[in-house]
Order: structure tokens, then sequence, then C-alpha cells
């Protein structure tokens, strides 16, 4: 089993502060970020003890690309990314909500429409859909920010009623995550990929709102596979996707769920193997690119170097 960076710890010149987040460390200065994706894997809002090989370069080098092919659309927080597990950008101001939008009924929609809501962050869903459906038309169901612990969903209303964004800047995110989504869609289908639905984080530098975070990787967003997807459904079978949905099933399957009181389970050498290969896959299968391994001796010093290099 190849190394795995699991956090880091570094103190660079300028630094001002430090933030661990789910999957990332974020090391904060006067007007910049450097964000190293390390090889941490979370569900259900729960860091998994195991780290999975190769996982925080694929995140990255897939986040990279993306934001790269969508900066004609939306203005994104990206300076340059040194090395292949870490980016450094703006340091902005992020908006307190994650815009998450769904093309189809899935995970976390398909779950609460099974048993037996209708409504989803204030959008109505109509009867009659079973799991993995495509809807209508893409709704936005945003969650707020968690510091910690859960997040959770919230209706745009909500979100202008309790002043959490401002009804010109809410429109703005809305238009950015339509946009947005219409493009990683085009981009899946011409790799013979379904975005099913992903998430998109927004902050402001200045008084510029420019997407921030990662986007369309597995960690953001679940892709089905195009072949075989409308003969699945009409089997009543289910889709073959690249996501980490399949971590989230094994927890399940293994009794956790991130309640209170439930223990996360190990993960056997096998599964971790079997997760870092998915992540590779899926790094393959939609950026149309071969995933080289990054077999360094000693990464962490190499990502320390990277960033001294840059900031």
């Amino acid at each position: 089993m190849s190394s795995a960076v699991k956090e880091t710890h570094f103190e660079f010149p300028g630094q001002i502060d430090f933030y661990k987040g789910k999957v990332r460390d974020v090391y904060i200065f006067e007007d910049q970020l450097a964000v190293v994706a390390s090889d941490r894997i979370s569900a259900f809002d729960v860091v998994l003890p195991r780290a999975i090989p190769y996982k925080g370069q694929v995140l990255n080098q897939i986040a990279a690309k993306f934001l790269e092919a969508t900066s004609d659309l939306v203005p994104n927080w990206v300076s340059i990314v040194p090395h292949p597990q870490v980016t450094i950008g703006k340091k902005c101001v992020p908006f307190k909500v994650e815009m998450v939008i769904r093309g189809y009924l899935a995970g976390h929609a398909a779950r609460e429409y099974n048993a037996g809501k209708r409504v989803l962050c204030g959008v109505p869903l109509p009867e009659g859909l079973k799991e993995n459906d495509k809807l209508p038309k893409p709704i936005i169901t945003p969650t707020t920010k968690a510091s910690e612990g859960h997040d959770a969903d919230i209706s745009k209303e909500e979100i202008l009623a309790k002043g959490i964004v401002s009804e010109a800047d809410y429109t703005i995110l809305e238009k950015y995550t339509q946009a947005l989504f219409e493009r990683g869609s085009q981009i899946a289908r011409e790799k013979g990929l379904i975005l099913v639905d992903t998430k998109y984080e927004f902050g402001k530098f200045g008084d510029k709102i420019l997407l921030i975070d990662e986007i369309h990787t597995p960690d953001s967003s679940r892709y089905f596979y195009e072949e075989g997807y409308e003969a699945l459904q009409d089997a009543g079978l289910p889709q073959k996707q690249l996501s980490k949905e399949f971590v989230r099933q094994w927890l399940i399957k293994h009794g956790f769920q991130g309640k209170e009181g439930q223990t996360v389970p190990e993960m056997p050498d096998e599964f971790v193997k079997e997760v870092s290969e998915r992540y590779i896959e899926l790094y393959e299968k939609i950026t149309g690119d071969h995933f080289v391994k990054d077999e360094s001796v000693d990464l962490e010093k190499e990502i320390e170097t990277a960033i001294l290099k840059h900031i």
C-alpha cells in the first residue's frame, strides 16, 4: 500500500492562521490561502480513520482542471497549483451555504423522497419518481455550511429571511450554480458519464463573488455511467456510479451512518485499495487523462517546499 498524507503540520513565514477541514489542511495568510488536499476521506460528515492513497492528488488535479474549464463562466479563487496536492489562491470570505444542485433523484434526495418527503429545501418534487430517475429539471437544494458537525438542508426562502445571503448575491449564486452544472454535465456527457448532482461553494474577495473549493470531484459530485443507464432504471437495478456513495453504502452495511452512538467500522487494506482505485478510475474517466501517481519518497517535504516557493 502506497503512503498517504493524512495530515500536515507546517509553519510558514507570514502565516496568520491554520484550519483543518474534513479533508483539507488550509494555511492562511494575509490575502491568500495555501490548501493541501490530504488523503483523508469523510462520509456522513465524519472523517474516517484510514487515509486513501492518491485521493488528495485525484481531488486536487480534477478540481484544478475543472476550475480552469469553467473560468470563462465564473471567476474562481485559484492563483497557482504548485504541487499535485496543493492549490494556492485568493483568501475569500465564504458564504455560509453550499449550493447543491441535482439533476437526478439520488443519494440524500432519494433517501428523503423514499421517507415520504415531497418538498426538499423548499422545492416540490413530483409523485411517482423512483431512485435515480432524472428530475424534470435540475433543482437547487442548498445546505448550511456547518463549521463542525452536520450540514443541514435549508430553503432559499430561509436563507433570505435569516439574512445568511443577500437577495442580490443569492441571485448571482443561483445563476453561477446553474451555469456550472450545465457545463459540468456537458463535459461529463462527452466522457460517457452523467453528472447526477454536485455542490459548489462561493466566497467574496472584496465585493466580487468567486467560486471557491473544489468542483466536479468524486467528493463533491456523483456520476453515473451513461451507457446502460436506461436499462438499469427500467429493470429497477442500482446504477453503476463513480462517486464516494459506494463508501457510504459500505459504511451503512457495516452499521454506520454518522448517528450518535455508532462506531466507525475499520476499513481493511483491501477496501482502502479499492477506494483508491475507484478514485483513480473517476479521474481517468472524467478527465480523459492518464493518472500519473505521485510516487515521491517524502510527500510531506515536497508539499512544504512547493508552498514555501509560492507564498
